[in-house]
């Protein structure tokens, strides 16, 4: 693990975050995880991706006390072994043992899911929260998506709360605060080429590691 590495990035809503770590991942040519790592997840678990789907970046704790009988799966260990309910613990701890296992095999760019808590003991990280203003983040928005300005807004501060709630559960930060991160930028100064690029000057700076 000594010569890999990683970069975890947290990121608002509208930000661009997700934008910045896929090509800071293409620059360093690396893998970068998001989405995928609910396939992955699944996969590994033999649980079925949609539950995942519904866990994805929210603070639970009963949220999954419905579902009996997915944690027969030998990948979930023996200490699931004797329990009936599916926890949204079980599956932050099933995705953690992913992102773990990655991070132990390859380089690559994490984005969300608490992955710098998760990877906290990993000798080679760089943990980076990216934000933006109001105005731009509702306007990158309203042109992904296609929703009016006031949809917008109430998307982005939905999603950011349960973010904050499901970094603020698990982990011994707090989402957003800048003594949480190694760096923090804001993407509406610099746009997005120019985030990645102060993103790689910081990652060769403090990891050696040139695109």
């Amino acid at each position: 693990m000594k010569d890999k590495f990683v970069i975890n990035i947290g990121r608002q809503l509208g930000s661009g975050g997700k934008a910045v770590g896929e090509a800071v991942a293409a620059r360093l040519g690396i893998g970068v995880y998001d989405k995928q790592l609910i396939n992955l997840a699944a996969e590994q678990s033999g649980i079925c991706p949609e539950i995942f789907e519904k866990a994805d970046e929210k603070e639970s704790r009963n949220l999954f006390a419905t579902f009996i009988g997915y944690l027969r799966s030998p990948f979930v260990g023996s200490e699931y072994s004797g329990s009936n309910v599916l926890s949204s613990d079980a599956l932050f701890k099933i995705q953690s043992d992913v992102i773990r296992d990655l991070a132990s095999r390859e380089s690559c760019v994490f984005v969300g899911r608490c992955a710098d808590y998760i990877l906290r003991d990993h000798p080679r990280t760089v943990n980076i929260f990216i934000a933006a203003g109001r105005a731009e983040r509702i306007e990158r928005l309203c042109r992904l998506h296609g929703i009016a300005p006031g949809e917008a807004e109430s998307l982005m501060d939905r999603t950011d709360a349960r973010r904050a709630a499901y970094y603020n559960y698990y982990s011994s930060g707090t989402w957003g605060m800048a003594e949480t991160y190694d760096l923090c930028i804001d993407s509406s100064v610099l746009g997005i080429d120019g985030t990645t690029g102060f993103v790689l000057e910081f990652v060769e700076r403090k990891l050696g590691v040139k695109p």
